[in-house]
């Protein structure tokens, strides 16, 4: 790239789509870098200090596409930017959309496809770190679709902070690490507040817990790392603890929270699974061998009992596109 080319890529007018808490921290990084800003949001009214910053603010999808040169969409899914962008948008030529939007990996590969046929070349996104880190050392964010996309957005995405990472040609890489690790942070989030609930319970003070549970949480990275290298290698020792051990363990929380009132269905749904492990002969082994009873309950006919009746929803740290 000449000079000439990666001052006109640092500086390229780019539009944002959707002005939720990430998508408001997106045009704020752009601005912040010396990008001119368009922004357009479905409801007016969220981007009065944005403009206050010298954001320009489209009245139509239309206008706010031909003001940039890079489109970035972050709404609240990928059924919002389909039907945003599904009406007749001329003047796309040679613009990429960036879509930031959280979502599925095979919703992000159905967005690609439908973006080509309009003739839109198209990156896909996650965002792993929360609207505050956007435009800091500590950002994150994977991309992944057309590589001549990506090489024609990456200065401007640059923007964001912290580190972009290309992951390559499938649109659905991005979204498919996003998932696996939302999936961490969901289940993560579920245990905490359960073990408040039931340290609640036994007259407990959250603060008391909360002295040995940062503990607890501190064992995790160590697990991750050796989680993974066991799996690769598709060796689960239980030199340090058992699949056996958990039955037992998981039994005495089920018993305890049961004894209060407080729901179990997240813990029950784990208990199949591991309960699943011991059936099969995988007692002795280490943790990580779960991993592999989990993609077998694809080849077995789930049990209405099996099925986990708790939800809950993401912290609002989450780092996902804001509803708009």
């Amino acid at each position: 790239m000449t000079d000439s080319t990666a001052e006109h890529a640092q500086s390229a007018p780019v539009t944002v789509l959707g002005l939720g808490p990430m998508g408001r921290a997106l045009a704020g990084a752009f601005l912040a870098a010396g990008h001119p800003v368009t922004v357009w949001n479905r409801t007016p009214g969220k981007a009065a200090d944005l403009h206050g910053r010298g954001a320009a603010i489209a009245d139509s999808v239309q206008a706010a596409v031909h003001a940039g040169q890079v489109i970035v969409a972050c709404l609240i899914d990928h059924d919002a930017v389909r039907v945003t962008l599904d009406q007749p948008l001329a003047g796309w030529q040679g613009r990429p959309l960036v879509n930031l939007t959280s979502g599925e990996p095979a919703q992000a590969r159905e967005m690609a496809a439908w973006t080509a046929a309009q003739g839109i070349g198209y990156l896909n996104g996650a965002i792993l770190t929360p609207a505050p880190a956007i435009g800091t050392p500590s950002a994150t964010v994977l991309l992944s679709g057309a590589r001549h996309v990506y090489e024609a957005t990456r200065e401007t995405i640059a923007a964001l902070g912290g580190t972009a990472v290309y992951l390559g040609d499938d649109p659905g890489r991005a979204s498919a690490y996003d998932v696996a690790l939302l999936d961490i942070f969901a289940t993560s989030v579920t245990g905490i507040v359960h073990a408040f609930a039931l340290a609640s319970a036994e007259g407990i003070a959250p603060e008391q817990l909360a002295t040995y549970a940062t503990g607890i949480g501190g064992l995790l990275p160590e697990m991750i790392s050796r989680f993974a290298g066991q799996i690769r290698a598709g060796h689960y020792p239980g030199d340090r603890s058992t699949i056996a051990s958990a039955a037992s363990g998981i039994r005495h929380i089920i018993n305890a929270a049961t004894t209060h009132g407080i729901d179990t269905g997240v813990l029950t749904a784990a208990k199949t699974v591991i309960d699943r492990a011991v059936a099969d002969g995988h007692g002795p082994d280490g943790l990580a061998r779960l991993t592999t009873t989990l993609h077998n309950a694809r080849r077995t006919k789930t049990r209405p009992e099996d099925a986990t009746a708790t939800q809950i929803g993401l912290d609002a740290t989450a780092p996902s596109c804001g509803r708009q």
